[in-house]
């Protein structure tokens, strides 16, 4: 069964200001009930995240210092977010989710969070609407204590995933691929080990040509055990914060390859949402819809 993480406070826990485009959370669950692509059994509610696993990823002073609303105005304002409590609780209830949804995925082949893909927190710092860093975390997790001995990071994201490139860095056992616009935030890259930029404007043909030429190969090259795969949909022309060309129709091609891939593979694989940005928010949940309705029509 299709296992999809979701929380009402995914949505509703966001500062005034900020809930555009996250109302996203909400519509996006409500558009699978309604078309029938998903029932409620589904979706799963998560739980926030024990201290402990949130630590063996992110440094444990940073952790103390988010958590008991310490940070300093400037490293604050570099987050995106004013900090409270109940942001922070979010935060790690969309962690657990990323968690827990990896189990499910090793049970059923997949699974999903409708947040996550915070890929811009680094070991000790948040940045971009990035506190904590939900595929790092899951993917120590998985080292840690479930005996995956190589996992493969697919970043889809507009945004190079300069937090995961950094907390993996010195981790052989994880290979970080991203594949984002060359002249979009963060303008400060780090090295990923591999990483491809995206000239401005790169349309569907060019961009699915490029990913075709490589994700087969890295599979068999890497062999990993595990797939991390951060969907964001800020790839398309209509993105705001976005620089690249792409359709909706394109960008559902991304997410078939990617999945059809893992499931011919027999890889197991987790799904974070990421960014989406559009001016329409219809444009932004048909684009992430369409990741469920691959991955219910792929798998199950």
């Amino acid at each position: 069964m299709l296992k999809i993480a979701w929380s009402e406070i995914f949505a509703h826990s966001l500062p005034e200001g900020h809930r555009f485009p996250m109302a996203k959370y909400d519509l996006l669950p409500e558009q699978l009930l309604y078309e029938g692509t998903i029932t409620s059994q589904n979706l799963f509610a998560p739980t926030p995240l024990e201290d402990a696993v949130i630590t063996a990823t992110h440094d444990a002073t940073y952790w103390h210092r988010l958590r008991n609303l310490q940070l300093t105005p400037s490293e604050i304002r570099k987050t995106g977010f004013p900090h409270s409590k109940e942001l922070i609780h979010r935060e790690i209830v969309i962690m657990n989710g990323t968690v827990q949804a990896a189990l499910f995925a090793l049970e059923f082949g997949i699974g999903m969070n409708i947040a996550g893909g915070t890929h811009h927190a680094f070991t000790g710092r948040g940045e971009g609407f990035c506190l904590l860093n939900d595929i790092g975390i899951a993917a120590n997790f998985l080292l840690r204590h479930k005996g995956i001995r190589k996992i493969l990071v697919v970043d889809l994201d507009v945004h190079q995933g300069n937090g995961t490139a950094e907390i993996f860095r010195e981790e052989p056992r994880v290979f970080t691929f991203s594949m984002h616009g060359g002249n979009n935030y963060p303008h400060r890259k780090e090295q990923s080990d591999l990483d491809i930029p995206l000239p401005d404007h790169t349309d569907d043909k060019a961009y699915l040509h490029l990913l075709r030429n490589t994700l087969p190969r890295l599979l068999d090259e890497q062999q990993p055990e595990f797939v991390f795969f951060q969907s964001g949909v800020d790839v398309l022309a209509t993105d705001k914060l976005g620089k690249l060309g792409m359709s909706i129709a394109g960008c559902k091609e991304r997410d078939r390859l990617v999945l059809e891939l893992c499931a011919t593979s027999k890889l197991p694989v987790t799904v974070s949402m990421g960014g989406g940005y559009s001016t329409q928010i219809a444009h932004i949940v048909e684009a992430h819809a369409n990741t469920f309705r691959l991955a219910q029509h792929i798998f199950f």
